[in-house]
């Protein structure tokens, strides 16, 4: 018997079904969150920090999951994350509906290897023509491809707390992402969130802007803007140490003690002097900068910032070019950054330091201005959002119409094909196509609409050929949203579709959960440490 005394085990269908009731609730917690009329959740951990959010995955990682089937959901919804940015709540809800449709088939006893393989042509069909019907856009045509990603951008955005400036933002996002180079990495692309102003007062900064740095006296006397300036980058503390750190000196006269002091101040100044030497006018360091330092900076009209932190420092270095050093013994040309215009700015209640006009980089940074903080975390999330949906947009060049529409397309297209099989498969391919409608379903429920009646109109629609119509949100009835331009890149629904089966077929080929009791957190599980003598501690 494989139960050892104190694991819970349930095994064959009633253990499915559990699985299956579990992934349910997940999708609940996040059902609501889907689509433009889709509402917020605020979750608050168990520190008591709230954090508002409409985004799928964020949602799934602040909930404690602890059912271990359930678990498969989140970690889907991460990895659409981490793939495509956006899509987030309909993975988790593909993946629900998947078993929500199929758990009559299993209360039946049909063999979930049967179900699984059903699935797995279902999802390839549906994936191939997803390919097939996409539209590809022309990338030569610089205006044409702007307009297509500003409209990806406004789709990912439309569901988030800043639809309503989803112009002004599109626009923003689109500007950072083309600043690029070729391979857009995302961390050329710095977020600061400022607190105060109005949303509009957002702004996307060509260069690197950081926040000003805490800074010594000395420090208003610098000058504030310099018209092409050398940047030295350094990773060296620049002011006096105290003795008590370094070693113990004992000292006869206070000669002795003023020469070791002298020898300190040498050293410091010996430093500065090789730093203003080398022609550098902004002086930017990981480690603090002192006073002393900063003032020897000032007389000499160089700027300095201390302990800045090390991914702004690394963005700087991307942008200016020049290499970050951890000594300042050779102060060369070729390791100083430069940039057309530095200056500093105030933003809001806090100063920040602006790099434009960066030779090397193509690096970016969005400012995000904003009443309360949690409202500015989501907006950072849903910049983030976006920004992945237009990486992806530029990528991989083909696109869909969102809004349900693809989805019913497939749908269609599954229903029909399910018709052309004999045997099991075919009930299982029809149910697939049913839990696709589970997308434009529910966009109808979170806006209000009558879900039923829109249902049908769309069914008839792409049963005469609309291929492109999906719920129109607007006007509480269907449209073509191909044209009323609500796109994603086609990437995302196939990423959609593949994660939220592979995550329905794993949990359906689960049929036992059993768990260690020593495992579990809370230590001995059973009674008295060791469990009163009967389970010997495994060998791990």
């Amino acid at each position: 018997r494989m139960a050892i005394p104190g694991t819970d085990t349930s095994q064959g269908v009633p253990q499915l079904i559990s699985n299956i009731n579990a992934c349910q609730v997940i999708a609940e917690a996040v059902r609501t969150t889907l689509g433009p009329r889709g509402m917020d959740k605020l979750m608050v951990d168990d520190r008591g920090k709230a954090t508002i959010s409409n985004d799928g995955a964020t949602i799934l990682k602040l909930l404690d999951v602890v059912h271990p089937a359930a678990k498969t959901l989140v970690d889907i919804a991460r990895s659409q994350d981490a793939e495509v940015g956006d899509g987030t709540t309909s993975v988790t809800l593909l993946a629900a509906e998947f078993l929500k449709q199929l758990k009559p088939y299993v209360e039946e006893g049909l063999h979930p290897q049967t179900i699984i393989r059903a699935f797995r042509t279902a999802t390839g069909l549906a994936v191939s023509k997803i390919r097939e019907i996409a539209v590809s856009v022309k990338k030569d045509d610089k205006q044409e491809q702007r307009l297509l990603l500003e409209k990806c951008a406004a789709t990912a955005l439309n569901s988030k707390l800043i639809a309503g400036q989803k112009d002004f933002f599109s626009k923003m996002v689109v500007d950072a992402v083309m600043s690029l180079d070729e391979l857009l990495p995302l961390k050329m692309i710095g977020i600061k969130k400022v607190q105060g102003g109005a949303l509009e007062d957002s702004q996307l900064v060509l260069g690197v802007a950081f926040k000003k740095t805490f800074s010594y006296a000395g420090f208003e006397m610098q000058p504030k803007r310099y018209e092409n300036p050398k940047i030295g980058l350094l990773n060296v503390e620049l002011e006096l140490k105290a003795e008590k750190d370094n070693a113990e000196v004992r000292v006869k006269s206070v000669e002795d003690y003023q020469a070791i002091v002298d020898a300190e101040w040498n050293i410091l100044y010996d430093k500065l002097e090789k730093i203003y030497q080398s022609g550098a006018k902004v002086v930017l360091s990981k480690l603090p900068i002192g006073d002393v330092a900063t003032q020897y900076f000032a007389d000499r009209d160089l700027f300095c910032a201390g302990r800045v932190q090390e991914e702004d420092l690394k963005r700087t270095m991307m942008a200016c070019g020049g290499s970050i050093q951890t000594s300042v013994g050779n102060m060369t040309d070729d390791i100083l950054g430069q940039c057309e215009l530095f200056e500093e700015v105030q933003v809001g209640g806090e100063r920040y330091n602006f790099f434009k006009g960066c030779p090397k980089a193509k690096t970016c940074t969005i400012i995000l201005r904003g009443g309360a903080e949690q409202f500015t975390e989501e907006m950072e999330r849903s910049l983030h959002d976006a920004i992945m949906i237009v990486r992806r947009a530029i990528k991989n060049d083909s696109i869909v119409a969102g809004g349900g529409a693809i989805e019913m397309e497939l749908s269609k297209y599954l229903r029909d094909y399910s018709r052309t099989i004999p045997g099991k498969q075919q009930l299982l391919i029809g149910a697939y196509a049913k839990a696709l409608e589970v997308i434009p379903r529910q966009l109808c429920d979170n806006a209000g609409f009558d879900a039923t009646n829109i249902l049908n109109k769309l069914r008839a629609k792409h049963a005469q050929g609309g291929m492109w119509y999906g719920v129109d949100i607007n006007n509480e009835d269907i449209t073509d949203n191909f044209v009323a331009c609500v796109w994603e890149p086609s990437i995302v629904r196939i990423n959609a579709l593949t994660a939220a089966s592979e995550a329905a077929c794993l949990i359906l080929s689960v049929d036992e959960t059993i768990k260690n009791p020593r495992s579990s957190v809370d230590g001995p599980a059973m009674g008295g440490g060791r469990g009163r003598g009967r389970g010997r501690p495994h060998a791990h």
